[in-house]
């Protein structure tokens, strides 16, 4: 596989999410041997990042990566993430970012994944009521006393991110980004570039939709983070089901499935964006790996560039008054 470099950082261009095996899809929680089959399988393949968050439970998912890389610490790059919950009582859901709460979230992360360092510690949104510049400086303490390696954003704004490096380098942001999700393109990317920060794009198969199978929303329990998301739901959902179909026709063409089609889209966008699409199934992972040896036409890349965006927000009203815009 191809590699980038995040901060100091080496790994390669397609990273696991493992959100998904323990939080906010259809069957969650239901196998975790099987999610840390995958986990293992990745790893085989070449895949060294894996991303997870303390709200993902919450608590559950980083859990079950300290199992998964017990013994095997120095194989992998372990991204998580802090700052959706407050530990001063708050409690999930509540943005907090602050030096304090920083401080009892990288303690808890650290015992669940059963490590002494972090090598991408993520702010996970934006805090309102506290300074980027008081985060960072915590994170750049951290990072003094080898809690962390490098340190990262998602979801911030081209103002906020530059501030926060302006304290201290930024490794990479994560934000979403996929066919259907092209919001970072106008500014945010251009910046990045213009600062050497890597960028890593969750949810790069559109929360299964590109992946063409997904085409009804009835099978999903309601724990599912699509039952409220706008695009999955209503007419959104049936104009949608046009770029899926898209997708599909040019896979067919290249001898590829929809997933690998569009991961390898996002690969041909730039040598310094690292798609990490979220599986709990080892033939997934499989799948998801293989996409860095598709090559895609400058024809097909400009037809899929020509796609409608997709209809709806890509979150539900709650998730989008979190985002730093």
């Amino acid at each position: 596989m191809k590699r980038i470099k995040l901060g100091t950082l080496d790994i390669p261009r397609i990273g696991l999410g493992t959100m998904g095996m323990s939080f906010g899809y259809t069957g969650a929680g239901m196998d975790d041997t099987e999610s840390i089959r995958t986990i293992h399988r990745a790893i085989e393949l070449g895949v060294t990042m894996l991303d997870t968050a303390e709200v993902y439970g919450p608590f559950t998912n980083e859990r079950l990566v300290g199992r998964a890389i017990h013994g095997r610490r120095d194989e992998v790059v372990l991204a998580t993430k802090f700052g959706l919950i407050s530990h001063t009582g708050g409690g999930p859901g509540q943005l907090d970012s602050s030096p304090a709460n920083i401080r009892a979230a990288i303690e808890g992360s650290l015992r669940r994944l059963g490590t002494d360092y972090i090598d991408l510690y993520y702010q996970h949104r934006v805090d309102p009521n506290t300074p980027i510049e008081d985060t960072v400086g915590a994170l750049a303490e951290l990072v003094a006393e080898g809690k962390v390696r490098q340190i990262g954003l998602s979801e911030a704004s081209v103002g906020t991110i530059r501030r926060a490096h302006a304290v201290h380098p930024v490794a990479a942001l994560q934000s979403e980004y996929s066919l259907w999700t092209r919001d970072p393109e106008a500014a945010v990317l251009p910046l990045l570039r213009e600062l050497h920060i890597g960028f890593v794009a969750y949810s790069p198969l559109g929360h299964g939709f590109l992946t063409g199978q997904v085409r009804s929303a009835e099978h999903f329990d309601a724990t599912d983070l699509r039952t409220t998301n706008p695009r999955f739901t209503g007419e959104n959902f049936r104009r949608n089901l046009c770029i899926a179909d898209e997708v599909e026709a040019i896979a067919d063409e290249v001898g590829a499935t929809p997933a690998q089609v569009s991961l390898a889209w996002i690969l041909a966008k730039g040598d310094d964006i690292v798609p990490i699409p979220g599986t709990k199934r080892v033939d997934r992972v499989e799948e998801n790996i293989a996409a860095d040896r598709v090559e895609l036409t400058a024809e097909q890349i400009a037809r899929l560039d020509s796609l409608p965006m997709a209809a709806g927000e890509h979150h539900n009203e709650e998730q989008m008054r979190m985002m730093d815009r």
